[in-house]
């Protein structure tokens, strides 16, 4: 129900393995041994999680939504933070001093949070996204085989078939109603909740599907109490939670501010809207530059970057032709890449595939799915392309037309796939980084400024209609950094918000609803996490050329940052100016 590093990770064999990582640096070893503090208290509570990043021995069991599940998982972080401290006040090495750093700040979060929340919030979950993705944790193609075995033992305690399993409806529904006397607590927003009645058919089926797929055998009891419960749960949702949730979506201004430290940002929001707003109009400009050129080269219509933009949305790839599409693109980026000599190129193939109806309704965008960090056994990450989240009403007519035209495919890939999020998880296994750096300083600025970065990068050297498209996501990630701010501090109504996306960003229906929903709801403040992210690599960027002249080496540069796993932004400015700069002057 609160498990917030699964939070800040969600983000989630053939041809060629891994190469093995090198040999763990004395250091990396001491500080992974700190890091099994907060990984097995986080296992504990959250097992799907632990599965997720490939920690062994948790694949059987089920997040704990037990009685007292806050008070016990808050006693548990407090003893971990004990821990730390006294690590803290021990350590002198300046790289597992900057990791235990990142932990305690780590478990500082989690506790804030639980405090938040307990505070603020009736205690709701959407438990058939829960047990979906449970589920899929293991059974997916780039999962160790060994480990599908699981996935029964798992639904099975899900739905409360085994000894001390409890059906987690139940106990959901428990966690819920034990609060409801407390009136100074909201519900959730009900907009929410009625997306999540409207995507549980699409979860269960999901879970279905998944069991079939990989032949797991004996299941069929399970499955059939697991759609009775989410029948009978999704009853008790509408006639228990929906009185009790919440017409409008803002969330107390306390716990907005908690959303953005927790995805990374160190900034004011109303700073943060004054600078994505001149960033807005900068990009709208750009647009409008390029949009000339762009339909003389795609032979359109003259016409403002807005006619433009529709034209080229026009040319939509059958379902069969988006993932080969994707893959010739993919061909010719890594050839730019190693002629440029942007970064250095992981040694396999990067793998991608199209999105099942229930992965699209737990994230309706395209995404990477990283690999295993623990005890890589070969897995690799996966770019998932997604048609979207259809409505739960059913509206053909409202459907995406965002992502699946060739121009979009060239920035898409540069952001999720090369040399963008697959790149950057890929290297963090094959290079061997520390377990702080690639889980728990993961979160939305450190990770989503890289691939805002990587797109940046790639821009040169794409055709003139895949720069276009570019530039439209580069003004899509600032306006949600002014958008989601303002809707959330009451400084924009919805309506307005909604013009802005469709009309001058150029979004889908479906896509603008997916986004106002991911401002106010779905994940407050995550979005601004790009534009931010991507702001203060620029600056870093810039200050390093400045600092180096005519000795900046680019590749050397964003190898470097690649290195560094996820540092928080301050800290990866600290190490580049401390080690890479000085080291760059020697040369």
């Amino acid at each position: 129900m609160r498990t917030y590093l699964a939070a800040a990770l969600g983000l989630t064999l053939s041809g060629l393995s891994f190469a093995q990582a090198p040999a763990a640096q004395p250091w990396i070893a001491r500080s992974n041994a700190d890091a099994q503090l907060l990984l097995v208290e986080t296992a504990t509570f959250s097992p799907e999680t632990a599965t997720s990043v490939g920690l062994d021995g948790y694949d059987a069991k089920v997040a704990d939504l037990g009685k007292d599940i806050d008070a016990r998982q808050r006693a548990a972080l407090v003893e971990v933070g004990k821990k730390l401290d006294a690590r803290l006040a021990q350590e002198k090495d300046p790289n597992v001093l900057q990791d235990l750093k990142i932990l305690k700040s780590q478990v500082d979060h989690q506790i804030e949070g639980i405090d938040l929340n307990g505070k603020y919030l009736l205690p709701y979950a959407d438990v058939g996204q829960l047990i979906f993705n449970g589920e899929f944790a293991l059974l997916k193609d780039e999962t160790d085989p060994a480990r599908r075995n699981f996935a029964l033992a798992r639904l099975q305690c899900y739905v409360g078939m085994v000894p001390g399993c409890t059906p987690i409806v139940e106990e959901a529904k428990a966690r819920f109603t034990e609060r409801l006397g407390n009136k100074n607590l909201i519900g959730p927003f009900k907009g929410e909740v009625e997306q999540n009645l409207g995507n549980t058919s699409r979860y269960v089926d999901g879970v279905h599907k998944l069991f079939a797929k990989y032949k797991i055998a004996g299941a069929d009891a399970a499955l059939a109490k697991l759609d009775a419960q989410m029948a009978q749960y999704d009853a008790w949702t509408r006639s228990t939670v929906l009185p009790h949730a919440r017409a409008e979506a803002p969330l107390p201004e306390q716990l907005y501010a908690y959303g953005l430290k927790l995805v990374g940002l160190d900034i004011d929001p109303r700073e943060l809207i004054r600078q994505a707003q001149l960033e807005f109009m900068e990009t709208r400009y750009a647009l409008q530059a390029l949009a000339p050129e762009v339909a003389r080269a795609e032979n359109l219509p003259a016409g403002d970057y807005q006619s433009v933009l529709k034209a080229l949305k026009k040319k939509q790839l059958a379902k069969d032709a988006v993932e080969p599409t994707y893959h010739a693109v993919l061909e010719k980026i890594e050839d730019a890449i190693r002629r440029e000599r942007i970064v250095d190129l992981p040694k396999r193939k990067m793998a991608m595939r199209l999105a099942s109806e229930a992965e699209s309704a737990a994230v309706p965008a395209p995404h990477m799915d990283p690999p295993p960090f623990v005890g890589n056994k070969g897995e690799r990450g996966t770019f998932v392309l997604t048609m979207g989240n259809p409505p739960a009403n059913g509206k053909a007519s409202d459907a995406y037309d965002d992502f699946t035209f060739e121009a979009a495919a060239w920035t898409l890939t540069a952001h999720e796939g090369r040399p963008g999020h697959e790149l950057q998880f890929a290297a963090m296994v094959e290079r061997g980084v520390s377990l702080t750096r690639s889980l728990f300083a993961f979160n939305s600025v450190n990770v989503e400024g890289w691939a805002l970065y990587a797109e940046a990068e790639m821009v040169p050297y794409e055709p003139p209609a895949g720069q276009f498209i570019a530039l439209q996501f580069r003004m899509l990630r600032a306006a949600r950094a002014f958008l989601d701010p303002m809707l959330n501090l009451g400084l924009i109504d919805r309506a307005r918000a909604h013009d802005i996306l469709v009309n001058d960003v150029g979004l889908s229906e479906a896509m603008a609803r997916q986004e106002l929903d991911r401002y106010t709801f779905n994940s407050p403040g995550q979005a601004t996490a790009y534009f931010y992210g991507y702001m203060r690599l620029l600056q870093l960027r810039a200050q390093t050329e400045v600092a180096l002249g005519k000795k900046f080496d680019r590749l050397a540069f964003n190898n470097f940052l690649v290195d560094q796993g996820l540092l928080p932004p301050d800290q990866l400015a600290e190490a580049v100016r401390t080690k890479f700069i000085p080291a760059q002057l020697k040369k």
